[in-house]
């Protein structure tokens, strides 16, 4: 895919401030444009699916899917506000004015910052369910992780407003010419980025799948030695314990790939290398941590059997039926 510049103005009525449209060429612009938009095309639809499932069944109103929940909304956000931006920043100039270019980067890191910090509290729910099954119920309850939920956006919220105040107070301030949309963060908020929306929270997640993992083989050994067992205690305990398993198994693949699409580009970032090479490259990372937040349901739907007969009874309008809410999704 070739850059070169094109002497065409963002603003051709303003010559002497408007940027110039530094873009790919143009089969190139329409080919990353219908893949971007193709790509958040599917994210808004398919997290969509995910939070009407969620919302509306009432059996699904546990405290694992009530995070699903979160970080579908969090997707759903990426795939409608931050990818077409995206598209609008790769593909053309800035068009919106300096203000709305202060606020979509806002809003894109509150995005970001609470699909990490959902990341965490999923690792934290699963860690619960496999090491202290026993304390599960008491400790992870519905409430408490909606209470958690709200204080990771609200987190997320503040937080963003430390890496983008320069933005937000002076909106175009770093702007070289009408056209642009540039953020630029200082070197103390920079750091803060780097430790509290990376190095802990990926620290947290690796530390307790780890934990996750081993005592989930143990576990699996343990109910293999007891399958002779033919009375009905044994039997639905080992019944229970597949079922964590498998939830962990699920959510470990969940997070592996969020992790796999989400710490190169971080990495890259920090390089902050501006060769043509390191740009496309970026585009790239930037692209794969975008398909991310499309490839969550589709892990749902691979490993939920309540997640693809949800998908049949909304596809299908039978959740506008009386009484649909209750239907047996399990």
């Amino acid at each position: 895919m070739e850059v070169q510049d094109r002497t065409e103005l963002c603003f051709p009525h303003l010559p002497n401030i408007s940027c110039r449209s530094k873009m790919y060429s143009w089969s190139g612009a329409v080919y990353l444009a219908i893949l971007l938009s193709s790509i958040s095309s599917f994210t808004v639809a398919l997290n969509l699916l995910v939070i009407i499932s969620v919302s509306h069944f009432r059996q699904l109103h546990t405290p694992t899917n009530i995070l699903l929940l979160s970080l579908a909304v969090s997707d759903f956000l990426v795939g409608i506000m931050v990818m077409p931006g995206a598209i609008v920043l790769h593909t053309s100039c800035w068009l919106f004015g300096d203000l709305m270019c202060s606020l979509y980067n806002y809003t894109a890191f509150i995005v970001i910052c609470s699909s990490v910090g959902d990341m965490v509290l999923i690792s934290i729910d699963r860690y619960v369910a496999i090491c202290d099954p026993l304390h599960y119920t008491t400790k992870i309850t519905v409430n408490r992780v909606k209470l958690c939920v709200c204080l990771c956006w609200l987190f997320s919220a503040l937080l963003s407003i430390v890496f983008t105040k320069n933005n937000l107070i002076q909106p175009g301030k770093y702007n070289s010419c009408h056209g642009e949309c540039v953020i630029v963060i200082d070197n103390i908020s920079g750091v803060v980025d780097l430790v509290l929306s990376f190095i802990i929270p990926v620290s947290l997640i690796i530390i307790l799948y780890m934990r996750v993992f081993v005592v989930a083989v143990s576990q699996a050994r343990a109910m293999r030695s007891h399958v002779a067992a033919v009375t009905l205690q044994v039997s639905l305990t080992i019944t229970s314990k597949k079922s964590e398993l498998k939830a962990a198994r699920t959510l470990g693949i969940l997070v592996v790939v969020y992790l796999l699409c989400f710490c190169p580009y971080y990495c890259l970032s920090l390089v902050g290398s501006k060769t043509l090479f390191s740009y496309l490259f970026e585009l790239f990372l930037g692209m794969l941590f975008y398909f991310n937040s499309c490839m969550n349901p589709v892990i749902y739907a691979m490993f939920y059997p309540w997640f693809r007969k949800a998908i049949k009874l909304i596809v299908t309008l039978q959740i506008l039926q009386p009484g649909s809410s209750d239907a047996n999704i399990l």
